[in-house]
């Protein structure tokens, strides 16, 4: 029996995005890949920009720059670009605030924690200068997703922005950005950091560590052993600022002015997902918020008298084409695949309202996106989207 089955009745929905984000500072959009989740988080920010006022934030930290065009922007990196009030004035509306954007570069949000954290001038250098480093820090492990809760933690700190909208990666890896900040303090205090920088420190490789050790420096070379050793000292040094600001972000992401938007559409696998991922934020404790049901079918198709009508049409199709003056034999197949058209399509609405009353999880707030025609792909297209599930 599935946990659907056994699921309580639904609390009743109450409150707004609108009223949501208007008491929140950060707001973390999370959810599957392919549901629009970058999109609705930039039509997020270019409404609480417009309704709001204040200084809005949309910071990506999806590998994917799908949010530079969806807000018009070319060359969106690491500093925040201001969305220009041109661009407000051809999508026809006039904020009440700013809206800016940023997409995480690791390796320049990298060289800025190690100026941040290092004991002093002479480590700073070491480490920038280290052959290892600049491989290390892109690919080192949760590297990009430390990086990316460093970073909203560093842009929250300076209290330059009202409303701070993160779109994060797709959920299976969001998971990692919201344990990066603990796994990254667990690794500074590992017994495999020790065990590498030990015996290079004492200089005296102890006899338990002698037969890795040669092992080691056959297989890879006792300079490669040495560099890394030396890196890992440097990076230690910072291991006290690391760990207070791992633990700072894992309470700024359990504050109360942090909320999280989870973004799906109505199909099964990534409503699958999107629950998943609801079901551990609450387990974590950390404020799920609203559920954004993009994608979403007309309520128009769920109406039984159009679906009679479709019918209708379908089963008539020779007899309406003849009374309307045309050749039946032209006009009866195209009415027949409009009608069925209309009926598949009704059939796909009416399974999406169930699966949208069947909500394990349901938070604050649930807004449905309708399915646009064409992608959104500028400003006017994200306010045509964040109008359909503000308010």
């Amino acid at each position: 029996m599935s946990a659907r089955s056994l699921r309580a009745e639904p609390p009743a929905r109450r409150g707004t995005l609108d009223q949501l984000l208007a008491s929140k500072e950060i707001a973390v959009a999370c959810g599957p890949g392919g549901v629009g989740k970058t999109t609705v988080a930039a039509a997020l920010g270019a409404m609480a920009a417009c309704h709001h006022g204040g200084r809005v934030l949309v910071l990506t930290v999806d590998p994917a720059r799908r949010l530079a065009d969806a807000m018009g922007l070319k060359g969106l990196g690491n500093t925040e670009h201001k969305i220009p009030a041109e661009a407000f004035k051809e999508a026809g509306v006039t904020p009440r605030g700013e809206l800016w954007a940023a997409m995480l570069d690791t390796q320049a949000s990298w060289d800025a924690l190690i100026e941040r954290h290092a004991p002093d001038r002479r480590t700073r250098d070491e480490i920038l200068a280290n052959p290892l480093y600049r491989n290390i820090s892109g690919r080192f492990v949760q590297s990009h997703d430390y990086i990316a809760v460093e970073r909203l933690f560093e842009i929250h700190s300076t209290g330059d922005y009202d409303l701070i909208v993160v779109d994060t990666p797709p959920s299976r890896h969001a998971l990692d950005f919201l344990d990066a900040p603990k796994r990254m303090a667990d690794f500074f205090s590992s017994r495999l950091l020790r065990w590498l920088i030990v015996p290079y420190r004492s200089r005296l490789v102890t006899a338990a560590s002698r037969p890795f050790q040669q092992v080691a420096d056959r297989i890879l070379g006792t300079q490669f052993l040495t560099d890394i050793s030396e890196f890992f000292i440097l990076f230690q040094s910072m291991h006290e600022g690391f760990v207070e600001r791992a633990d700072a972000v894992v309470r700024l992401l359990g504050d109360r002015r942090t909320t999280f938007v989870v973004v799906s559409t109505l199909e099964s696998s990534p409503l699958a997902e999107a629950e998943a991922f609801a079901g551990e934020l609450g387990r974590r404790g950390l404020h799920f918020g609203a559920m954004v049901l993009n994608r979403t079918l007309p309520d128009y198709l769920r109406d039984p008298q159009a679906a009679a009508v479709a019918r209708a049409l379908a089963e008539r199709s020779e007899e309406i084409a003849e009374r309307v003056g045309t050749d039946p034999a032209i006009t009866a197949p195209l009415l027949r695949e409009v009608a069925e058209s209309f009926l598949n399509f009704s059939l796909v609405a009416r399974r999406e309202a169930e699966q949208r009353e069947e909500l394990v999880h349901t938070p604050e707030v649930v807004a449905s996106a309708p399915a646009f025609e064409t992608d959104v792909s500028n400003l006017a297209g994200l306010i045509a989207l964040g109008e359909s599930i503000w308010g």
